[in-house]
């Protein structure tokens, strides 16, 4: 059974225990029998599990009819995951001005019923869709994951608010999620500022990893959810290594991506785990690419001991489906092909 505990709020350092009480003295025990330190726990095993762009327009939308069955027989897999986190790219509105940009996506709250009924324990709202009914859309967003009670990071009413991890406990281990966008469309309009809502944006690069920094210092384990990289482009850019590596020095220790439509490779940068990209997931239309997966990490401490890869395809009703057989291997294949122009070591 899927065991965690979600909490918003920051985690706060431990108050001090009250004295214990004065037992009486107990007569010495002899050298050989005197007790020894009892050694500190093992750190648990995590199962993590990530995937890409989810959304409900179009055909996904119908899926909305029923949220408990929106993601189809996959659910079952995401749920079965200590923690698992994908990206939410529609705002939740009815309200708001169309940004001057050419695709715009949007639902109402029951996509945030369907997420809970998939075992999706968060989402980053770091992307290039949130802010597709403008700064009114974005604040009826959070709003409606507010109401929900539901976990989201990657965006904001302020600079603050944007930038600001999710803190979350998951069997005891103290993690936080942090997102950050990297699509240059809007960007500028997009920031948050003091007093005004907006997306987390790499551009800002000694906020971002400032960020990622100060969660180190609070966390056992420090998550980062990108939205970058180039469309249609199974190879990470520059730009994507770049801040890869300058989220891995600032202390991330798991840095994963989605935005370009495709799968981008996924492997070891120094003791940092990088997946650069995890291409559509539950999507609305036709596509660059079909294929999908999920990735499902084995988290000891701080370090991946396990790395899997579940090769899935977009169907025709938009949900994602598992491969089996030849399909499969073919797909596992071409994924862990993709780690050699990433960069990353296996």
């Amino acid at each position: 059974m899927k065991v965690r505990a979600l909490a918003l709020t920051l985690l706060l350092a431990g108050c001090s225990n009250p004295p214990a009480a004065t037992a009486p003295p107990a007569a010495a025990a002899p050298a050989s029998a005197a007790a020894t330190p009892s050694a500190s726990p093992a750190p648990p095993d995590l199962r993590l599990a990530f995937a890409g762009d989810v959304h409900f327009m179009d055909r996904t939308a119908k899926l909305l009819s029923n949220p408990a069955t929106a993601f189809g027989p996959i659910a079952s897999t995401l749920a079965d995951a200590d923690l698992t986190v994908v990206n939410l790219e529609t705002a939740i509105t009815t309200r708001g001005t169309p940004e001057p940009k050419t695709y715009h996506f949007r639902t109402d709250p029951r996509a945030v019923d369907a997420l809970k009924a998939a075992g999706i324990d968060a989402v980053t709202i770091a992307n290039n869709h949130i802010l597709d009914y403008g700064r009114v859309g974005l604040l009826d967003t959070l709003d409606a994951l507010h109401a929900a009670d539901y976990p989201y990071f990657g965006a904001g009413r302020n600079t603050e608010d944007a930038y600001a991890p999710l803190y979350t406990t998951v069997q005891g281990v103290r993690v936080a999620l942090l997102g950050f966008s990297q699509v240059h469309e809007l960007a500028s309009t997009w920031a948050p500022g003091p007093d005004r809502p907006g997306v987390a944006l790499a551009f800002d690069t000694d906020r971002a990893t400032a960020s990622v920094t100060a969660a180190r210092a609070r966390a056992d384990l420090v998550i980062v959810f990108n939205h970058w990289g180039e469309e249609a482009n199974s190879c990470a850019n520059s730009e994507q290594k770049t801040f890869a590596a300058r989220l891995a020095k600032a202390g991330a220790d798991l840095i994963i991506g989605a935005h370009a439509h495709t799968l981008q490779g996924s492997g070891w940068l120094g003791s940092t785990y990088v997946a650069y990209g995890l291409g559509n997931f539950l999507w609305y239309g036709t596509s660059k690419s079909t294929e999908t997966g999920i990735l499902r990490l084995t988290v000891r401490a701080r370090a991946v001991t396990k790395a899997e890869f579940l090769p899935a395809v977009v169907s025709d009703t938009g949900q994602p489906v598992l491969l089996t057989g030849a399909a499969a291997d073919k797909l596992s294949r071409r994924y862990a092909g993709l780690r050699t122009c990433a960069g990353l070591s296996g």
